[in-house]
């Protein structure tokens, strides 16, 4: 069985259609999580409503502070029962045989330690159908890879995690005071970076919807000045983990952040642990 771990925030409008999505599963092996984080909506009111029905599948509901998705994935995380997490999205919804394929692809990995969990590909709806989110080689049915090779695997774009239980328990998302906003690749990255790999399959199984006011559409450049702790920790991750010249890129991109936050060079050098000659050759590039 597995988890479905869903944060959201001022959501009311979109969940009754992760929800629909969810009873229409071909298999109703799973349980779903909701942690909503200090919503002024009436989530509350449509979740518990729900719960109060009859399911198939066991619903949790959890409210907490309003503090960012990464403090509400730490939050329901231990509330999961099952060994495997799917963290859905709350404007997402899921194919009808999404859990379905998942609980095959989770057959392929088992007592495999080196793998953290597998991937289905996201979609969306366009006026020619649906098409993938990203990319993914097309001729072949899955690629083993960590979150480190999806560049040169040609596996970029969001994609379905599905992440073990205990590896998720093991590398929990930072939290920094005062900020609400960290990028989930600060802890796939930390995975990949001990050797866990992905089985990432050739399958949509979850549908998205970029809403205007989505994370994905907000302004990159604010939001990271706003959490700039949590962006210093993405970009040193980046320079340490990375090759050239992608750890140069991420330098560079830290560094005209910076000035324009007021940082002086001195402690950009100490903040991402490089030198002199790095940080010219990233400002460079």
């Amino acid at each position: 069985m597995i988890s479905i771990l869903t944060p959201t925030y001022n959501r009311a409008h979109t969940l009754p259609r992760l929800y629909k999505s969810l009873k229409q599963q071909t298999m109703k092996d799973f349980e779903w999580i909701i942690v909503d984080d200090g919503s002024t909506d009436n989530t509350k009111y449509i979740v518990e409503k729900w719960i109060k029905e009859i399911n198939l599948f066991n619903i949790i509901y959890i409210k907490q502070k309003n503090g960012g998705k990464h403090r509400a994935l730490n939050k329901g995380i231990p509330h999961a029962k099952y060994d495997y997490i799917y963290i859905v999205d709350s404007d997402d919804y899921l194919t009808d045989d999404a859990v379905e394929k998942i609980h095959l692809w989770i057959s392929t990995i088992d007592n495999k330690s080196k793998f953290a969990g597998v991937s289905g590909l996201k979609g969306k709806i366009t006026d020619k159908g649906m098409i993938i989110i990203g990319q993914f080689p097309s001729k072949l049915e899955f690629i083993d890879a960590t979150n480190l090779e999806r560049k040169s695997k040609k596996l970029l774009g969001d994609k379905a995690e599905v992440y073990r239980k205990d590896i998720l328990l093991k590398y929990p998302f930072p939290e920094f005071e005062g900020e609400k906003f960290l990028t989930e690749a600060v802890v796939w990255n930390r995975i990949a970076a001990d050797g866990y790999k992905i089985r990432w399959f050739n399958k949509i199984i979850c549908i998205c919807e970029y809403l205007d006011d989505g994370l994905t559409k907000t302004d990159a450049e604010e939001r990271r000045i706003n959490n700039f702790n949590g962006y210093t920790c993405f970009e040193k991750m980046n320079v340490k983990l990375y090759p050239f010249p992608y750890s140069a890129f991420a330098i560079g991109r830290y560094f005209k952040l910076a000035r324009k936050k007021g940082i002086k060079v001195d402690q950009i050098i100490f903040n991402l642990e490089i030198n002199k000659f790095s940080l010219f050759i990233g400002v460079c590039m």
